[in-house]
């Protein structure tokens, strides 16, 4: 016999990418985990008979030849199969999408993919070699890509997920199940959970990056926990969110994890909890801990892992392009065509800060037939400023709420930098720091 098996609690990105390595390998079999993650259980529930997969129970005694793994290339996540089969000595294959994580399984031929969701990879096989399937697969399948991929909007998201999806809908899959599929809540204790989450929620700076923490108390273990924090995620939008659950009665402590910066790897964070994940959405389970402990050591993990936030200083223009205030309109905008800036600070002549001038003002200016006049009379005065440890989040404010393109950096009233639009979308597509590595617990 030949088997296909994801990891153990089975997400839709798991069973998405099972169902098309089928097609793969026709000669295998789907096999169960016992544990079907809540997110999923819905689709498995209705696809359960299309899947026919077996369980983990039923391979014992079975001999089997060859493995194939998706989603994951960890023993201890599919430990569960080979429990019933202790003497497995065949071939093991592996799709797995997370690249950072190293296999400890034995003999394994590993496939590496560096985009969202483990079932991207299959598709794009499928693209390869030209197989289509069903639109029952091929909606299982979308349903995986779009929950792993946060509907593309993770930052692991590649053109391939765009790729395999297109690929998928082109073979009928239905976006009206996907969507009920996704749908957040699936339960009333969800909704009221979520209000509950929103209202005990705490703001922190760790570092420079927004945090957000939020310690509860259950009695025990409830269905979707996941989706109702990603819901108080997107609505939030922090840097980086962490729930903390003590479950009473099992005394476990459930902390949930979620990123949009990649400065703030939840899965890596949460590996020091025995956890794992994606660098955006990350989960751990500590047995036999309370949670105001669990609580208080991973607040101060992320003061120790994080390293701080990148700020003004780092990425501004040093090279200040600066108009004198006693220049005419028209110097200044021969200045501004020349050094092609749509705007530039003004200094007076002890070379002091004392307005910022754009091309906007001078064609005030233009249609006024004022071009001879000085700058001083059109600049702005009240010139919104930043310092040096400004951090980038702080910098994203002040650019947007004040419907500005140009920021002056600023250090004991002199005038250090400058921080354009430009620059800021160059430091968010480019800018790819590391965690410290803080060892292990």
């Amino acid at each position: 016999m030949k088997i296909i098996v994801g990891h153990s609690n089975m997400d839709m990105d798991s069973i998405g990418a099972m169902v098309l390595a089928r097609y793969l390998f026709p000669d295998h079999r789907l096999v169960r985990s016992r544990f079907i993650h809540p997110v999923a259980r819905n689709l498995f529930n209705l696809y359960q008979y299309h899947l026919d997969c077996l369980t983990a129970s039923e391979l014992q005694y079975q001999n089997i030849e060859k493995i194939v793994v998706v989603d994951t290339r960890s023993y201890n996540q599919v430990r569960e199969y080979f429990t019933y089969i202790p003497d497995f000595s065949g071939e093991i294959e592996v799709f797995d999408h997370h690249g950072a994580v190293s296999s400890d399984l034995p003999r394994a031929v590993i496939h590496d993919g560096k985009c969202g969701a483990a079932t991207t990879m299959l598709g794009i096989e499928h693209i390869r070699r030209g197989i289509f399937v069903s639109p029952e697969d091929a909606t299982i399948a979308l349903t995986g890509i779009f929950a792993d991929t946060g509907n593309f909007t993770h930052e692991n998201v590649t053109d391939a997920d765009f790729q395999a999806a297109s690929f998928l809908v082109r073979s009928h899959a239905s976006i009206r199940l996907v969507n009920t599929f996704l749908k957040p809540f699936q339960g009333e204790h969800q909704l009221t959970l979520f209000y509950d989450l929103l209202e005990h929620l705490e703001d922190k700076n760790i570092n420079g990056h927004f945090i957000i923490m939020g310690l509860f108390e259950m009695e025990r273990q409830a269905s979707g926990l996941s989706e109702v924090v990603d819901k108080v995620f997107e609505i939030e939008t922090p840097d980086a969110l962490f729930a903390v659950f003590w479950f009473k009665k099992e005394n476990q402590t459930l902390i949930v994890g979620r990123s949009r910066k990649e400065t703030v790897k939840v899965n890596r964070i949460l590996e020091y909890f025995g956890g794992g994940g994606h660098p955006c959405a990350a989960s751990a389970l500590v047995k036999n801990q309370e949670g105001r402990p669990v609580y208080e050591h991973l607040r101060g993990h992320l003061h120790v892992t994080l390293l701080p936030a990148a700020v003004a200083g780092e990425i501004m223009s040093r090279r200040i392009a600066c108009i004198d205030e006693r220049w005419s309109l028209k110097e200044a905008a021969i200045f501004l065509e020349r050094v092609d800036h749509t705007g530039a600070p003004v200094i007076n002549a002890s070379g002091r800060l004392v307005g910022i001038v754009t091309l906007r003002d001078i064609m005030k200016g233009r249609k006024a037939e004022q071009m001879h006049a000085p700058v001083k009379g059109y600049m702005k005065r009240q010139v919104i400023t930043a310092a040096k440890n400004t951090t980038v989040r702080e910098i994203e404010q002040l650019l947007f709420r004040n419907d500005i393109g140009h920021l002056p950096i600023v250090d004991d009233e002199k005038m250090v930098g400058m921080i354009t639009r430009s620059d800021y979308l160059s430091f968010v597509r480019g800018y790819e720091p590391t965690l410290v590595d803080s060892g292990t617990p």
